[in-house]
């Protein structure tokens, strides 16, 4: 009985005994405790590296976007470019600690840690030779946990980010084009491309005959000009989401017109809706005559310039009451030859200038001219302009390329994100 009485005792002692307690709790709470603080270092990183991932997201879209729409990238192609894009930009911010960074070359085809990324994109015919792109990207990386946050959970977090962006070839931004075009004498001088016609009578640049019923025969500068235009007429065509072979409509977002010179301006039509019109007035093109350029540069630049009675630009208030929108103007102005007075070259400059104040762009053009010719002249005016190009054509060829580039320029959307 004593002995049951004295266990009891010290039973009774060791229960109210409270010495020793904190240190349990501690040994029992301290992987609890530990783990809560690496999550709560993991969710901060977590959160950077979800913020960085998105924004490498959004380049990648755009990246994909602006290549299909304006570098002729295949879709394959594109998928690449924005998953090495995402690669890339992760590479350069690199994780908050350095952890999990993929260290893979950008352009190598080994797998990365971005892998699992998924680009879709979705493809659609929008009209003669124009497209449409929808890009959807969810980019995907594995984040590194610390070894606090390992006693409680899984080694790594997966981290996801999803995009949208939209491209497209349509020029859904209006646009008033007026082309001033040589048609002087040197124009009748054959190219270097072979003519249909089986003989003909062929002229130098002083509009001298030098050969009559010549065999083979090449097509005239004059000639080419007309096949080159039409090359620019079609692509703004086929830009245009609006455009009907009918020409019923033929635009709603495309205005042109047209001015042609030889020793004096010759032609000057106003800016119509489509290209009709001004395809009209190039085909009917004929070289003859010397070469003064100040009064059809004058012309452009007055018809895309000009104010109604209300103050307003006319060229502006058409646009703004079909399509809501002020147009990006362009003049396009094409040579083979100097001016025969000098003092037009300072006069056309001098539009070249108040052009560029107006924010006109000019693309200048100086086809198979002499040696001693126009470039320095026509590079001057196009510098003159904000996003003007200068273009010597020494070739059919390089005359087809330059106004195929002009309707890129022009007709090209900038890519857009929408989620």
């Amino acid at each position: 009985m004593k002995l049951a009485t004295e266990k009891q005792g010290v039973l009774s002692r060791l229960a109210r005994d409270r010495r020793g307690n904190f240190g349990m709790m501690t040994a029992l709470l301290l992987p609890v405790l530990l783990g809560a603080g690496g999550i709560s270092i993991d969710v901060t990183k977590m959160m950077m590296t979800k913020n960085r991932l998105q924004d490498a997201a959004d380049a990648a879209a755009l990246a994909a976007a602006s290549a299909l729409a304006n570098d002729g990238y295949s879709v394959d192609a594109a998928k690449l470019l924005a998953l090495r894009f995402i690669e890339t930009q992760m590479r350069s911010g690199g994780n908050v600690d350095g952890e999990g960074t993929d260290t893979k070359n950008p352009d190598s085809n080994e797998p990365s840690s971005f892998a699992s990324s998924t680009i879709d994109i979705q493809e659609t015919a929008t009209g003669k030779s124009s497209k449409s792109w929808v890009i959807n990207v969810t980019a995907r990386t594995d984040m590194d946990l610390n070894p606090l946050t390992r006693l409680l959970v899984k080694d790594k977090a997966a981290i996801t980010a999803n995009t949208s962006a939209e491209s497209s070839t349509e020029s859904k931004s209006a646009l008033s084009m007026y082309l001033v075009l040589d048609k002087s004498g040197s124009m009748l001088a054959p190219t270097t491309e072979l003519s249909k016609q089986t003989s003909c009578d062929e002229y130098n640049n002083n509009q001298k005959r030098i050969y009559q019923n010549k065999s083979p025969c090449y097509v005239k500068k004059i000639e080419k000009l007309k096949t080159s235009a039409g090359l620019l007429f079609d692509y703004l065509n086929g830009a245009d989401p609006s455009y009907k072979a009918d020409g019923n409509p033929s635009s709603t977002y495309v205005r042109t017109g047209t001015a042609s010179y030889d020793s004096a301006m010759r032609t000057s039509s106003s800016t119509a809706w489509g290209t009709n019109g001004a395809r009209t007035q190039v085909n009917k093109l004929e070289a003859d005559g010397g070469t003064s350029s100040t009064a059809a540069m004058n012309a452009a630049y007055t018809k895309l310039t000009e104010k109604g009675s209300d103050g307003l630009i006319k060229e502006n208030k058409t646009h703004i009451n079909i399509n809501g929108q002020i147009p990006t103007k362009y003049i396009v102005f094409m040579t083979d030859g100097i001016n025969n007075n000098s003092n037009d070259d300072v006069l056309t400059l001098d539009v070249c200038k108040k052009a560029g104040k107006a924010g006109i762009i000019i693309f200048s053009i100086a086809f198979m001219a002499p040696k001693d010719g126009p470039e320095a002249f026509l590079e001057q005016c196009a510098n003159e302009t904000k996003g003007g190009k200068f273009f010597s054509a020494v070739t059919s060829k390089d005359l087809d390329a330059a106004f195929i580039e002009i309707g890129q320029q022009a007709a090209k959307t900038i890519a857009r994100l929408t989620h």
